[in-house]
């Protein structure tokens, strides 16, 4: 078992910022040789500054870098030498469930398309099926796919 950690600080509007360092596994909690930081915010049109990408531009962008490094690690394990790995990843929001104009949409993705560009020395088949075990594997793609636990609690 292993738990991950962010923390988050508002810095003012919709701009905010995470912090990631240190995580429990293996029986002990770790630190990272240095502490990461991701921002996020909102576009202009939804009267934000737009200093960085949106928390669901982040949300496509864990899903890209995770399926893309399966790709990666299960084309090693099978001996296939990788030449490139682009993954296009798109997601369709309404944004009036977010701004609680119709309270029957929600509020995240409707869908998300992911669409790679792999060139190895493989066949289309074996690409294929690096694809598919990446997904598999991905622990992104099952948390955007099966309900997840999630407890929100004021300190």
């Amino acid at each position: 078992q292993f738990t991950f950690k962010s923390t988050c600080d508002w810095i003012e509007g919709t701009y905010n910022r995470n912090t990631i360092n240190g995580y429990v596994g293996l029986g002990q909690a770790h630190e990272r040789k240095r502490t990461f930081s991701i921002e996020s915010d909102h576009p202009e049109v939804f009267a934000a500054a737009d200093r960085a990408p949106t928390p669901t531009e982040i949300v496509l962008s864990a899903l890209a870098s995770c399926l893309a490094g399966g790709v990666a690690s299960v084309a090693q394990h099978r001996g296939i030498q990788l030449n490139s790995v682009v993954a296009h990843v798109e997601g369709d929001v309404d944004v009036r469930g977010i701004l609680g104009m119709d309270p029957d949409l929600r509020n995240g993705f409707g869908a998300i398309r992911v669409r790679f560009e792999i060139d190895a020395d493989a066949s289309d088949d074996d690409i294929r099926a690096l694809v598919a075990q990446s997904q598999k594997r991905s622990a992104v793609f099952d948390i955007l796919t099966n309900p997840t636990n999630v407890h929100v609690d004021l300190v």
